[in-house]
């Protein structure tokens, strides 16, 4: 089934600590567009937030995995991550090119590609290690990609006098991004889903029966 139509995942919707609101594998119910909607602009609102003061690079790619993995759990359809990175995206430039907040290039990047990539690192996975190890890598591949673009964004238009040298902050971000990148992942999977599924065949089962 193509992405475009939003099919549901069995191995999400199996594995999903909290009720899905997902019902058949054709027909999307307003509550699921809901769902990915405020996931969406959630994921965009917390990466305009104030720092967190932690002073160490890549920490905020939790404000994107995180909610972006409960929408995969409320409405577990293929697909539904690309649409709230869709989502956030458009909100994350709204809220920049407003001046309402300041939301860097690393972190709109990060917006525009976890959705994305969680679809695609959880296309075929269907419980236990392989649906957590996607979720990870998802995680991982958006905060690595986020961090490339934060190298460019310093050498193209930093203008120095920061507290750090740029050697000083690559020195460390070569490992906080990727390290950041596989925690966001792992704690959002333990949070939303269960390591083990039920039935695939039962869901499987009430699917062609709804």
């Amino acid at each position: 089934m193509s992405v475009w139509t939003l099919g549901i995942h069995p191995g999400l919707r199996a594995c999903g600590r909290l009720p899905a609101i997902s019902r058949d594998g054709s027909q999307i119910r307003a509550a699921e567009w809901a769902v990915w909607l405020l996931m969406g602009i959630a994921a965009a609102c917390a990466s305009a937030l104030p720092d967190w003061n932690l002073g160490i690079p890549g920490h905020a790619i939790l404000r994107s995995v995180f909610p972006m993995a409960l929408g995969l759990s409320l409405a577990p359809r293929r697909g539904a991550g690309s649409v709230m990175g869709a989502v956030s995206l458009m909100s994350a430039m709204s809220l920049r090119f407003s001046g309402r907040a300041e939301v860097g290039f690393g972190a709109m990047t990060s917006l525009a590609l976890t959705g994305p990539l969680m679809d695609l690192a959880l296309w075929k996975a269907q419980a236990g290690w392989r649906l957590y190890a996607g979720i990870i890598a998802a995680g991982l591949s958006s905060n690595l990609i986020a961090m490339g673009v934060k190298v460019a964004e310093k050498l193209l238009f930093s203008r120095g006098g920061g507290k750090r040298t740029f050697g000083e902050w690559l020195a460390t971000a070569f490992w906080t991004y990727p390290l950041f990148g596989m925690a966001a992942g792992l704690l959002s999977a333990l949070v939303w889903f269960r390591w083990r599924a039920r039935s695939i065949e039962r869901v499987c089962d009430d699917l062609r029966r709804d």
